[in-house]
C-alpha cells in the first residue's frame, strides 16, 4: 500500500509546493514518513496501520520523491538521464531492507523496529534542506544570459542554450506575484480605496488602516484564486504527450511488481529451496541498479532519441516475461532474473528524461503528478490481478504472461510520439 500511496497523491504535490515552497514541502514529507512509522509503533488495529503505515508515509514519499525528481530535472540538462539514474539507482537495493528490518524486529520487537525506522528516515530532513529551487525562464536577451553565466560559477545555476536558470532561496514570490498580476493590480485598487476614504473621512489614522486592510484582503484573494486555479487546472489533459506517457507508465507499473512478488513464489513451486530463491531477488536488485546507471549514460550520448531506447527496453521486458514460464530450473530462473532486471532497470532510468522532453520544465511538476496518479492505480490493481490469475489457473505462469503483455502494451503509445510532435507543431 505504501508504494501505491506514494503515487496516488501526485496531483496534490505541485499545489503543496506552491503553497509552502519546494524545500519546506520536502521537509514536510520527511516528517510525514518518520511520523507515520513512529505512530505505527503504537498501533492497535489493522485500519490504524493502514493510515499510519500507508497513507502518512505514502504522502510523505510522494512529496520527497516528486520534488527531488523535479529539482534534479532543473539542475541538469546535458547529463539529465545519467543524473536521474544515479539518484534513483538506490531503489534497486531496497532488498537489503528485508534482512535489516528482520534484525531490528529480533532485537527490539516490532514496536521498537518501527520507531527506529522512523528515526532513520529523519535523515531526509537535512537532505531536503540542501534543495535549492531553480526557476527556469526563456530569455532572448544576451545580457541576461551573461548574468546567468556569471551565476553558474557560484552554484548549480547554469545556462543551456536559450534557457537561463535562476536560483533563489525565496520560493513563494513567483507564484504569488503571478497570481497578483493575474488577479489585478493592487495599485489601482488602493487608489480607488483612497479616493473613497477621503470622501468620507479625512482622518489620517483611519485612512491608513483602510489601506492596510484593503491591501491584505486583496493579497489573500489573489493567492486563494491562484491555488484554486491550480487545483482545477486541466491544461495537462490537452497535451497529447500526457496520454502517451500516462498509457506507457500505467501498463509498465502494472507489470513491474507482478514479477517481483511472484518470482520467489514460482521458484518455491518448482522445488527450489527458500535460500536459493532469495538470491534471485538480491541479484535482481543489484543488476537493476547497475543497468539504470549504464542506461542513463548511454541515453545521454544522444546516438538516437531517448524514446527509441525506452520503447525497445519495454518490448524486451515483455518478451522476457512471456518466456519466463520456460524457466523451470534454478539456472534458467537466474538467467530470466538477470535479463528482466537489465531491461526493467534500463527503461526506468529513462522515465524522467522522457517526461522532461515531452512536458518541458514549465509544466513538468503537474505533468508528473497526474502521470504518477494513474501509475498508483496500476500499482494498486496489478498484484491483486496476478493473484486472481494464480487462484484461477493454480500456476504462476499466467502472472508472467500477463506481465509480459502489459509491458508490450506499454510500448505501443511511444510509437505515436512522432505523430504527436507533428500535431503540436501545427497547433
Amino acid at each position: 500500500m505504501d508504494d501505491c500511496a506514494s503515487f496516488l497523491p501526485g496531483p496534490l504535490v505541485p499545489v503543496i509546493c506552491d503553497i509552502c515552497g519546494t524545500k519546506t514541502a520536502s521537509i514536510l514529507g520527511a516528517f510525514l514518513i518518520a511520523g507515520g512509522y513512529v505512530i505505527s509503533s503504537q498501533a492497535t488495529s489493522i485500519p490504524f496501520l493502514c493510515v499510519t503505515m500507508g497513507m502518512l508515509p505514502g504522502l510523505g514519499s510522494a512529496l520527497v520523491f516528486q520534488i527531488g525528481v523535479v529539482v534534479i530535472s532543473k539542475y541538469f540538462k546535458k547529463r539529465l538521464a545519467f543524473s536521474t539514474a544515479i539518484a534513483r539507482s538506490g531503489m534497486g537495493l531496497t532488498f537489503l531492507l528485508a534482512p535489516f528490518t528482520k534484525a531490528l524486529i529480533d532485537l527490539y520487537d516490532w514496536t521498537g523496529a518501527l520507531a527506529l525506522l522512523g528515526a532513520i528516515t529523519l535523515h531526509l530532513v537535512p537532505s531536503s534542506m540542501l534543495l535549492r529551487p531553480i526557476h527556469i525562464t526563456s530569455e532572448s536577451n544576451s545580457g541576461v544570459r551573461d548574468k546567468g553565466s556569471s551565476l553558474s560559477a557560484r552554484g548549480p545555476e547554469a545556462v543551456c542554450e536559450t534557457e537561463t536558470l535562476h536560483c533563489t532561496e525565496t520560493q513563494e514570490p513567483t507564484t504569488r506575484d503571478s497570481a497578483t498580476q493575474k488577479f489585478g493590480q493592487p495599485g489601482t485598487t488602493l487608489t480607488d480605496s483612497q479616493n473613497r476614504n477621503e470622501e468620507f473621512n479625512n482622518g489620517p489614522n483611519r485612512h491608513r488602516l483602510f489601506l492596510i486592510t484593503d491591501e491584505e484582503s486583496f493579497k489573500k484573494k489573489a493567492i486563494l484564486w491562484s491555488y484554486q486555479r491550480q487545483l482545477c487546472d486541466i491544461s495537462v489533459f490537452k497535451n497529447p504527450f500526457f496520454y502517451i506517457m500516462m498509457w506507457s507508465f500505467l501498463f509498465s507499473q502494472l507489470a513491474y511488481f507482478i514479477t517481483t512478488f511472484h518470482l520467489v513464489a514460482r521458484a518455491k513451486t518448482l522445488g527450489i529451496n527458500m535460500m536459493d530463491a532469495s538470491y534471485l531477488i538480491s541479484v535482481a536488485g543489484i543488476t537493476e541498479t547497475v543497468s539504470q546507471v549504464i542506461s542513463g549514460w548511454v541515453a545521454d550520448q544522444n546516438w538516437i532519441r531517448k524514446y527509441h531506447y525506452h520503447k525497445s527496453y519495454l518490448i524486451l521486458c515483455g518478451i522476457t516475461n512471456l518466456l519466463a514460464p520456460l524457466a523451470t530450473t534454478f539456472p534458467l530462473l537466474m538467467t530470466y532474473t538477470v535479463f528482466s532486471a537489465v531491461f526493467s532497470g534500463s527503461y526506468q532510468a529513462l522515465i524522467i528524461p522522457q517526461l522532461v522532453d515531452m512536458a518541458g520544465h514549465s509544466i513538468m511538476h503537474r505533468f508528473m503528478g497526474f502521470v504518477c496518479f494513474f501509475a498508483g492505480i496500476a500499482l494498486l490493481s496489478g498484484p491483486p490481478l496476478a493473484g486472481w490469475l494464480y487462484d484461477y489457473t493454480q500456476t504462476y505462469a499466467g502472472s508472467f504472461y500477463f506481465s509480459g503483455a502489459c509491458y508490450l502494451l506499454s510500448s505501443v503509445s511511444l510509437f505515436f510520439i512522432p505523430l504527436a510532435e507533428r500535431w503540436k507543431s501545427r497547433g
